[in-house]
């Protein structure tokens, strides 16, 4: 197993325990060598703090760049009550382990920082989100994707494979330039819009729900017509009704089970031009 791992701080310092190392205008990179390059391969990088970017390109390498969050504007004051900020040195420690052409990212982090991720363009499965202070951004990956955030975004383009997209305040946007036909996928936010477009082949059974917002769609969507699904509980003399009601239909005459839910937002589910 091969180890690789920035130390990060305010003034930007760097160690590294393995491989290339590269530092410029307040970014610093490291390269992850793969144990087969041109095979497929497995990545996974999460943050507590910051937003992750994962961009496939023409190399061989995983490549990551990590840079200092901006702060957030109510953290820009330099005065309190007449009491002034001092900087105080929080550091992040950046850590990637590869074995077997499998790769794992993640961060110990006392501030925000982003990862820029480069990955090559040959298939592979990914696992990448975060939780505060930031977005998930994905472009150019090939294979299945599994992407989650909470307080932020999530927007991947030209995608070819499968995609699983969870996060609670923002949208989900998803650009396919090709899809596995054989595989089930789920797209969900709390207070955002779903936003998917697919290639025109797209065959699936769709299973759709917006509590406060619309379902808008250009393909042809042949309706099933379900009653709403009713549960009952009694806990301690207390009972709860609760109600889901879903559109199910299907695309094209049916696949893979497409999942979409939002609770404040609407789901655009487009055919690409």
């Amino acid at each position: 197993m091969k180890t690789t791992r920035i130390i990060s701080t305010l003034a930007i310092a760097l160690f590294l325990s393995a491989n290339a190392w590269a530092q410029e205008s307040g970014k610093e990179q490291m390269v992850i060598p793969l144990s087969s390059p041109g095979k497929p391969y497995k990545l996974e990088a999460h943050l507590v703090d910051g937003s992750v970017t994962v961009n496939g390109y023409e190399g061989k390498d995983i490549v990551v760049e990590v840079m200092q969050a901006e702060r957030r504007h109510n953290e820009d004051h330099t005065t309190s009550g007449g009491m002034h900020r001092i900087n105080n040195g929080n550091s992040a420690d950046i850590q990637a382990d590869e074995h077997n052409n499998e790769v794992n990212i993640s961060a110990n982090a006392g501030k925000a920082v982003n990862l820029v991720i480069k990955v090559p363009m040959n298939e592979g499965s990914f696992k990448f989100g975060t939780v505060n202070g930031g977005n998930v951004n994905g472009s150019n990956l090939n294979g299945d994707l599994e992407v989650s955030n909470v307080n932020g975004y999530i927007k991947l383009t030209n995608i070819s494979g499968s995609v699983v997209a969870n996060t609670v305040n923002g949208n989900v946007t998803v650009t396919f330039k090709s899809i596995d036909s054989k595989a089930a996928m789920a797209y969900s936010t709390l207070n955002g819009n779903v936003d998917v477009t697919f290639p025109a082949s797209l065959k699936a059974n769709v299973k759709l729900k917006s509590d406060r917002g619309d379902v808008f769609t250009d393909f042809d969507v042949a309706t099933d017509v379900h009653k709403p699904e009713v549960s009952k509980s009694d806990t301690k003399g207390m009972y709860s009704l609760k109600i889901e009601d879903w559109v199910y239909g299907k695309i094209n005459g049916g696949g893979p089970q497409l999942l979409m839910k939002t609770t404040y937002g609407s789901i655009y589910i487009r055919k690409a031009k």
